[in-house]
C-alpha cells in the first residue's frame, strides 16, 4: 500500500488521539466518515497501524523513576539470546528491551518505584536473568521529553 499525505494525516491524528471519533477525525482530514473509516482500516490491514493503546501517567501510578540498563550476557549464541529474551519478557518492571550491536548486549528500560524498588530489581531480577554477566544502570534525573508519536 502506497501512503498519501491524507494517510500520513490520519496516522499523525491517531498518534496524538487515539480515541478520537471517526467523524471527528473525518472532517479533520476533510472525508466523508465512511472513506476515512475504510482509509483507517488498510492502514490497519497494512500493518501501519500496529495496535491500540492507552498511556499511564507513570507518576500517578506509582512508578516515577526510569533506568536504563546496559546488559552484557556471558555468550552471543542465538540459544543465549533467545533464553535471555524469553526471560526479560516476563519482568513487569521491563517496558523495553533492545538488542544492541557494541559493548553491551542489551538496554533496558525499567521503571520503578524508588531507590530501594530498584536496588530489588536489579539484584533480584536483573542479575538472576540467564547468561547475565554485566548489569550497568544509568538513573534518569528529570524526564526531558518522552513521546510515542513517529515522525510521519
Amino acid at each position: 500500500m502506497e501512503m498519501d499525505e491524507r494517510d500520513r494525516m490520519i496516522l499523525r491524528l491517531l498518534q496524538k488521539d487515539g480515541r478520537i471519533s471517526n467523524a471527528e477525525l473525518a472532517e479533520k482530514v476533510n472525508l466523508s466518515a465512511s472513506a476515512c473509516l475504510r482509509r483507517v482500516r488498510l492502514l490497519e490491514e497494512a500493518g501501519f497501524i500496529d495496535h491500540y493503546t492507552m498511556l499511564l501517567n507513570p507518576a500517578r501510578i506509582g512508578k516515577p523513576g526510569n533506568a536504563f540498563v546496559n546488559i552484557a550476557i556471558t555468550r552471543q549464541t542465538r540459544e543465549a539470546l533467545e533464553t535471555f529474551e524469553k526471560e526479560i519478557q516476563k519482568v513487569p518492571e521491563v517496558v523495553e528491551c533492545y538488542l544492541l550491536a557494541g559493548q553491551s548486549d542489551y538496554l533496558v528500560h525499567v521503571v520503578y518505584s524508588d531507590t530501594a524498588d530498584y536496588e530489588r530489581i536489579h539484584s533480584e531480577v536483573l542479575t538472576q536473568l540467564p547468561g547475565v554477566e554485566r548489569v550497568q544502570t544509568v538513573i534518569t534525573l528529570r524526564e526531558v521529553k518522552r513521546t510515542t508519536e513517529l515522525p510521519v
